[in-house]
């Protein structure tokens, strides 16, 4: 470990036994007894899975003991994207294959005060059995919608594993959402049940959802059941009479066997939605056997996660990586559910928790290292984290000093940083445990991932360039929700490079790693040159004048460009002193290009519920267009904050005019 590495060198590297080898060289072993020509290092790996792409997902099945019922054949029909299926006539069940362990430990839960629960596996199965016993009463059937409004309880794991069993189709959102931004959501499944926390604790107090949640019910007229989960207020909204309620309790109370409903390889799992910053959110839809083989690939080769890990990600429900947390159950690991707001009442109770839980895996975003770095955060000498083994870093680029502060601060550890997105529920780049971690770069493709940096014509770029994915995957969405005609879904992924995913990210791949250089719809361009906004970030982020930051590149009419960079002040920084730091900062360690039009400090930067911010929405705000267009006030973080913004634009447009 070599923690004073700079940029591109080498700061760790893997040391494992022959003995106790990583998930990646028990796959590789189990393909070579298959017959599979494959080199000793992950680049061939990597390569042969991309060559042989029906083999290694089918091989991966099999690994990882995934019970598929049906006539055996070929894995795919199809070779062009999106017209692509997996796996026709097997039949399997997601939940079931998170549920085949019988005893020991199954989840650890730990609410916003402190207390931490667990559930055995006897009494998850239990608990799974009774609740989709229960629906099944009520008349859920496969393919029926049910959804939920819950923070990060087990309720919501026991939720969504009965859902599944049943064959039902699963949607949630955090309790946090306004009801505007659940009812878009919600109201275009048509669900049965309604699954309804009607309150939640965040920073220190209840907060009371039932007039929000009786409003969403207004909304929705398809409900005929809601189960309320009162562990964190007693109070129970009062929906419509034609709408039966029982309480969570009354739901698993009944003793039942624990059935699952063997589904088709593609019947939809669950329905996950895009953010919704603008129209009408995507309902993004993924089955049962594409969802199981890419978590299995996310966990088993990109997280190397064993049987016994304890993994904690501080996520919400809302966010895709909640999914990958709860599927740890499926390499027989333990999930760590943390409720609540993660750094209440400070940053240090992430790691706190990671202590006390003794975790073994720990998944964050990268802003949430970059805010430990900037508050002195010293982990490792304040907690005892001899159990972490690995640190998982997503949502944003990890910047160089990110990584340089996870080594010197949290231990001797693999840093695996990642990225993905909801569309795959998993990674298209990510880590690899056989590899040595660079400073500043995600290690390596995910294990059947094409994935390719190509140019405005459809070439592989030399250098920087469009994300594209070359080769199907089965965890690419089924369909969107609501869009028979698959237009909405071909133009979001296939419009530009016929046949082959575009993603939507600026990326760059090399010898060293690969970079993500932000995302391809705000990447700034000045004078015809693309320059990442990743890039930036990191240089200003860095600075102990700033605490975030939040740049644009507006196109004005036909030939105007406007690049301001908004800054959110450290306490007690004045105004000048700040502008001045980073102008010299991005003149220093970048180029003059990178240099915005204007440099405004804000309250705060905007984000979505799930941490990303709104880089999108505010560059459409400065280039005229309404608040109400762009984004959904109850899809954001801080409403009121990008109505300031909305202020700010207004004003810029006034004063251009």
């Amino acid at each position: 470990m070599n923690v004073a590495a700079a940029e591109g060198e080498v700061i760790w590297e893997p040391e494992f036994s022959k003995g106790d080898p990583p998930q990646v060289i028990r796959f590789a072993h189990f393909l070579r007894d298959r017959g599979a020509k494959i080199g000793n290092d992950y680049a061939s790996l990597w390569q042969w899975s991309i060559d042989h792409t029906d083999e290694f997902w089918a091989a991966l099945a099999d690994f990882a003991n995934v019970r598929m019922d049906g006539d055996t054949g070929v894995a795919r029909v199809g070779d062009s994207m999106p017209d692509v299926r997996w796996f026709p006539g097997r039949e399997l069940n997601f939940a079931e294959h998170l549920l085949t362990q019988s005893e020991g430990e199954a989840l650890v839960a730990v609410s916003e005060d402190g207390v931490v629960e667990s559930l055995t596996q006897a009494e998850l199965r239990g608990q799974v059995a009774a609740l989709a016993a229960h629906l099944r009463e009520v008349g859920v059937h496969p393919g029926d919608r049910v959804v939920a409004i819950l923070p990060n309880v087990s309720e919501a794991i026991v939720s969504f594993l009965a859902v599944a069993a049943v064959g039902a189709v699963w949607s949630v959102c955090s309790p946090e959402f306004g009801p505007g931004a659940i009812v878009s959501r919600f109201r275009q499944l048509e669900p049965t049940v309604l699954i309804a926390a009607p309150g939640y604790r965040l920073g220190g107090r209840d907060r009371d959802r039932g007039d929000e949640i009786a409003e969403v019910l207004g909304e929705i007229a398809s409900v005929r059941e809601v189960i309320w989960v009162t562990r964190h207020t007693p109070t129970i909204a009062s929906p419509d009479a034609d709408v039966e309620t029982i309480t969570w309790e009354q739901a698993v109370a009944t003793w039942a066997e624990l059935e699952f409903e063997r589904v088709e390889f593609s019947h939809p799992l669950w329905v996950l939605f895009s953010s919704g910053t603008t129209g009408v959110p995507k309902g993004i839809v993924h089955g049962h056997g594409g969802a199981l083989l890419e978590m299995l690939n996310l966990l088993l080769f990109g997280g190397d996660l064993r049987p016994g890990d304890r993994f904690f990600f501080v996520a919400s429900t809302s966010w895709v990586v909640w999914n990958s947390l709860i599927s740890a159950l499926a390499v027989g690991a333990i999930p760590v559910l943390l409720d609540g707001n993660p750094t209440h009442p400070s940053l240090d109770r992430v790691w706190e928790t990671a202590a006390r839980t003794r975790a073994t895996v720990v998944g964050v975003g990268a802003g949430f290292i970059h805010a430990c770095a900037k508050a002195g955060l010293e982990p490792q000498i304040n907690h005892d984290l001899s159990a972490l083994r690995t640190v998982q870093v997503t949502g944003s680029p990890l910047s160089v000093d990110g990584f340089r502060w996870v080594y010197r601060h949290v231990g001797d550890v693999w840093l695996a940083s990642m990225s993905g997105g909801t569309d795959i529920i998993g990674c298209f780049v990510g880590g690899a445990a056989t590899e040595p971690v660079r400073v500043g770069y995600i290690q390596a493709p995910a294990l059947g991932v094409s994935v390719e940096a190509w140019d405005d014509k459809g070439e592989p770029a030399k250098g920087k360039g469009e994300l594209v994915v070359t080769k199907p995957m089965p965890s690419m969405p089924l369909r969107f929700w609501d869009d028979s005609s698959g237009s909405r879904y071909f133009s979001s992924y296939f419009d530009t490079y016929p046949g082959v995913w575009r993603h939507g990210d600026f990326i760059e791949i090399s010898d060293l790693g690969i970079q993500i250089l932000g995302r391809s719809d705000s990447t700034l361009n000045r004078q015809g040159i693309r320059l990442g906004s990743a890039d930036l970030y990191s240089v200003v982020e860095a600075l102990p004048e700033i605490v975030e930051a939040l740049v644009v590149g507006a196109e004005i009419d036909a030939e105007g460009y406007f690049m301001p960079l908004f800054v959110k002040l450290a306490v007690g920084v004045e105004e000048d002193v700040a502008i001045e730091a980073v102008s010299a900062a991005i003149r220093r360690d970048l180029s003059a290009r990178y240099l915005p039009d204007a440099i405004v400090p804000m309250r705060g930067i905007p984000h979505t519920k799930t941490g990303k911010k709104l880089e999108v929405p505010v560059k459409r705000l400065i280039q005229g267009k309404s608040l109400s267009d762009v984004v959904d006030l109850g899809a954001v973080d801080d409403p009121e904050l990008l109505r300031e913004f909305a202020r700010y634009a207004t004003a810029y447009l006034e004063g251009e005019g």
